[in-house]
């Protein structure tokens, strides 16, 4: 679970208009353990942050009123500090430029990786001072650097994809936790892939194999539903 130094959960305001996306961003972030609150308009947004106090805002730009380069203005002209990351299909460099000018920390475009995204705010959340965060996750003799995402067992380097290492990172993250093969195919592979779940499982069989992960297994099969990591089990 992400927290505070007061053990609280980290507040995220959410504003975009896309209902797919902010379903997709309230479910998996939620699951990360913050709290989310969403709002589809930008008048909305800046409602909520008379209302509520919040570490962190994700911020489209292009909502059905105030644009979110406005928003972002009107937010850093009353002098708040609450780290912004902006989330948006404008993909030009005079995009990226006008967002971090009007006082965005970080900028997105869409579509995004989940894990990608966690790791921008985690970044600005360290950088605000609102969480102090391990740059390691360890499981028995596998230990997972965030920093330079290199995976290592008893002390040899394992050679993962992009997607057996956001894979084993949720799993360390969240030991214990059932994952459906569908929420791991949105966390790793995005909300906007099309193809069928069994993906998920080839990914896992990789990642077992590289692991040398044999029974008991690290990772198990629950079965009808999807898969949960179990670290305490060790793999000879």
């Amino acid at each position: 679970m992400s927290t505070d130094k007061n053990d609280n959960k980290i507040k995220i305001l959410v504003i975009e208009d896309d209902p797919v996306i902010t379903e997709f961003l309230c479910t998996g972030l939620r699951y990360e353990g913050y709290e989310v609150t969403p709002r589809t308009t930008g008048k909305a947004g800046l409602d909520a942050l008379q209302q509520a106090t919040f570490d962190l805002i994700i911020l489209d730009v292009m909502l059905p009123d105030i644009d979110g380069f406005e928003v972002c203005q009107h937010i850093r002209n009353h002098a708040s500090n609450i780290p912004i990351l902006m989330l948006t299909v404008k993909k030009a460099i005079s995009d990226r430029v006008r967002g971090l000018d009007s006082g965005a920390d970080d900028y997105m475009t869409k579509p995004f990786s989940f894990d990608e995204l966690l790791a921008r705010i985690r970044a600005l959340l360290r950088r605000s001072g609102r969480i102090h965060e391990s740059k390691r996750l360890q499981a028995g003799a596998i230990v997972l650097d965030l920093q330079t995402r290199e995976v290592t067992k008893d002390g040899k380097k394992i050679n993962l994809t992009p997607t057996e290492f956001g894979l084993l990172e949720l799993f360390m993250r969240h030991p214990h936790r059932v994952f459906t093969r569908e929420t791991l195919l949105n966390r790793v592979l995005g909300y906007d892939y099309d193809g069928g779940t069994n993906i998920i499982d080839v990914h896992i069989s990789h990642l077992r194999s590289k692991l040398g992960d044999r029974p008991p297994r690290l990772i198990r099969t629950i079965y009808a539903v999807g898969y949960a990591f179990y670290p305490e089990e060790t793999s000879t």
